[in-house]
C-alpha cells in the first residue's frame, strides 16, 4: 500500500498499537527520527521498533532515507491531508501524552537539529 492509497480502515488498523501511535505522533513533533532515537524515547528493543516501523512503512504512513548507516523516518510527505489531520488532532487531544518520550529526545538530539517538542 502506498501513502496515495490508504484508507481508512488501514490508518485504523495501522494504528491500532500504542507503539506505532506513539511513533507517528512523534513524527508529528520530530519532523525525522531515526531507529535509535525512538528506542531512546520509547524505552523499547530495537528489534520491536523496528518491525513496528517496517509496517508503518508498508502501510504508506511511513517514508525512510538511509544516511550512512543510519536509516530516518518521516510521516509520508504524500500523506493524504486527511489522514494527517486524524495524527495531528490525536497529539492536540493529549498534549503532554508525549512528555517523557519528548524529553528523552531532547537529551539526545543529534547536533545542530532543532528540538521540537515545547
Amino acid at each position: 500500500m502506498t501513502a496515495d492509497t490508504l484508507t481508512p480502515t488501514a490508518l485504523f488498523k495501522a494504528l491500532a498499537d500504542d507503539t506505532r501511535v506513539r511513533v507517528c505522533l512523534l513524527l508529528t513533533r520530530f519532523p525525522e527520527l531515526c531507529v535509535c532515537e525512538l528506542t531512546e524515547a520509547l524505552q523499547l528493543s530495537q528489534p520491536k521498533i523496528s518491525r513496528h516501523l517496517a509496517l508503518l512503512r508498508n502501510q504508506g504512513l511511513l517514508a525512510d532515507r538511509r544516511q550512512g548507516q543510519w536509516i530516518y523516518y518521516r510521516l509520508h510527505p504524500a500523506l493524504p491531508d486527511w489522514a494527517r489531520n486524524v495524527v495531528q488532532q490525536a497529539i492536540i487531544g493529549q498534549p503532554d501524552d508525549l512528555a517523557d518520550e519528548c524529553r528523552r529526545l531532547r537529551d539526545i538530539q543529534r547536533a545542530g537539529a532543532e528540538p521540537m517538542c515545547p
